[in-house]
């Protein structure tokens, strides 16, 4: 079922019942896998440990890099994480969005999004003024194409919520060059930074390991076998891609990164990453 309209985007009710924010032009529905809350929580927060993150020692803020704000889902279930907790570090999310049509729908229909009830105040504030903070939690915003504004985002991230539009809808974001100037404004001391995205496809994972990431496989949801978390540090993941996906993506039609042609030199750039050490020849 459709419902209200803004500019390039429409409210609309999944099979289950879930109310999800959909782009006119090209089709795709935000968080399509059993509804935006339930993906939020799988894949961004449960997944990442958030909050066995926040609730660890030290004064220092835990910084989170939001990429794709979208209706603020990924955002708020962050948020929310945080202020449940009875003891925790400073949170700092800091989103990247072109255009908030989506989170003012999203807005606009309480019932179908009861998540961002307890934050209107904040979302609003965001949209107006690019900033929201209480004790111990700041949010702030920056408007435009992420291609540019990347590069003057805050950097030291601990944790990279990573949810724009698919490869095949908004396939600038997702190139290895992109995906470099995201890992550039990850923390690299310490414990390092994970990203965490819906997208599992074989490009998507080329890219994030040409651009210095350490890559493998993330949970699943109820539409995806699996989807993908990468890190700054290998002994952040889980479930690291190995020999088995390497002699798969030698196999496979779709060995490219995406927005460039798989040249010998980026072959052997893959080849050569540290993660493949033992399993490359």
């Amino acid at each position: 079922m459709k419902g209200a309209r803004d500019g390039d985007f429409e409210l609309v009710t999944l099979r289950n019942g879930a109310r999800a924010v959909r782009h006119l032009g090209h089709g795709e529905v935000m968080h399509p896998a059993g509804g935006p809350w339930e993906e939020a929580q799988r894949l961004y927060v449960t997944q990442t440990r958030l909050a066995e993150r926040l609730s660890s020692d030290g004064a220092e803020p835990f910084r989170i890099l939001d990429v794709g704000l979208g209706a603020a889902t990924n955002a708020v279930a962050a948020l929310t994480c945080a202020r449940a907790l009875p003891r925790r570090r400073p949170l700092e999310v800091h989103s990247l969005e072109f255009d908030l049509a989506p989170l003012r729908l999203a807005l606009g229909d309480e019932k179908g999004f009861p998540f961002l009830a307890p934050w209107r105040g904040a979302c609003e504030s965001l949209m107006a003024h690019g900033c929201w903070e209480e004790d111990g939690l700041r949010w702030t915003l920056t408007l435009g194409d992420a291609r540019s504004t990347l590069e003057t985002a805050p950097g030291d991230a601990d944790l990279v919520l990573f949810d724009p539009f698919s490869p095949k809808a908004n396939p600038d974001l997702w190139t290895p060059q992109v995906l470099a100037k995201v890992r550039s404004r990850c923390r690299q001391e310490g414990e390092g930074a994970l990203l965490a995205t819906y997208s599992a496809a074989t490009p998507t994972r080329v890219s994030l390991l040409l651009a210095g990431f350490f890559v493998g496989a993330g949970l699943s949801t109820d539409k995806k076998g699996e989807t993908t978390v990468a890190a700054t540090r290998l002994e952040m993941l889980e479930a690291p891609l190995g020999a088995r996906w390497l002699e798969r993506w030698r196999r496979s039609s779709a060995r490219a990164p995406h927005g460039t042609a798989l040249t010998p030199e980026l072959e052997q750039d893959l080849l050569a990453h540290s993660q493949f050490r033992n399993h490359a020849l």
